[in-house]
């Protein structure tokens, strides 16, 4: 298991891969329509393809990581204006038969790469992704925003994090104030609490399949160097699980939809490769040989 946690990408993509298998697992028992089952196993496909065609994020240019959340903000802004609402609210822009999420595909790996590189050009794209959700409105995933913008101003302790901590915040709070009364979808929202409904084993697995995602996140308890990046995706993912806990928000990678799999994936694909050899400590020497190797930032 330590051995694990030392390769959180690969770890990430094995933690997918349950997630997903143990959500099929209650659907199939709960009776849910055999695409559903169809639609969440190919987003893990598809996922894992693009999993593989990030493994080399360019680590010589860390300015596209920011020039990539900008780019990254601008679906969000685009699905506020122009996708149709649906009870007052504009999250989903449909792509043949589906109802996408954007949010979920694009914000977890905004978050990560903000944290790895955060500087003025990333920290615009977090305000507009921001402004964004709070148009749509999107409670639970400006939460979340504010949960990973929390984690990345704590690790970095700088001046543009906070920043983006405070348009966050903001976003957050404009959509504490509008109304978000979207009804619960089956086999989507509330089934941390349905399932068990359906049979005790199959509740036990959602739950376990929620679980299984925050996994690759303990690396940041074993990491000073990569603990930014770490940690924002590890709020990014607690703070979805806990949206599907407490209201009528999706319930990631075991319930139905291939946004939360796509997105769980690209952040995933976006994080170290290994965490093996970090010995950066709080006095702030130099990353050592055996990272930067492995590696970027």
């Amino acid at each position: 298991m330590n051995r694990l946690l030392d390769w959180p990408r690969l770890f990430g993509l094995a933690c997918a891969a349950g997630a997903v298998g143990l959500g099929l697992a209650y659907m199939a028992a709960a009776g849910a329509p055999p695409r559903y089952l169809l639609v969440n196993l190919a987003a893990l496909l598809l996922g894992a393809v693009a999993w593989l065609g990030l493994a080399r994020w360019p680590s010589s240019r860390p300015t596209w990581n920011g020039r990539t959340v900008l780019a990254l903000a601008l679906p969000l802004v685009a699905v506020a204006l122009f996708a149709p609402a649906v009870d007052g609210a504009s999250r989903w822009m449909t792509v043949g038969p589906l109802s996408v999420q954007v949010s979920l595909i694009v914000l977890p790996a905004i978050m990560v790469l903000y944290a790895r590189n955060a500087d003025a050009i990333g920290t615009v794209g977090i305000a507009i992704a921001a402004f964004a959700l709070a148009a749509q409105p999107d409670r639970a995933m400006a939460g979340v925003l504010t949960a990973g913008m929390g984690a990345v101003a704590l690790t970095k302790r700088a001046r543009l994090p906070a920043f983006a901590l405070a348009a966050a915040a903001t976003g957050f709070g404009v959509t504490m104030i509008r109304p978000d009364a979207l009804p619960a979808v089956p086999f989507v929202d509330r089934i941390l609490y349905t399932a068990f409904g359906v049979h005790a084993a199959a509740g036990v697995a959602v739950v376990a399949g929620c679980v299984i995602l925050l996994a690759p996140a303990i690396g940041a308890l074993r990491t000073m160097y990569y603990r930014p990046i770490m940690s924002a995706f590890g709020a990014c993912w607690v703070g979805v699980v806990a949206a599907a806990v407490i209201g009528n928000y999706p319930t990631p990678l075991v319930g139905y939809g291939g946004s939360a799999v796509l997105g769980y994936l690209l952040s995933v694909a976006l994080l170290p490769r290994s965490i093996r050899g970090d010995f950066q400590g709080e006095s702030g020497e130099a990353k050592p040989q055996a990272v930067r190797s492995s590696d970027q930032g």
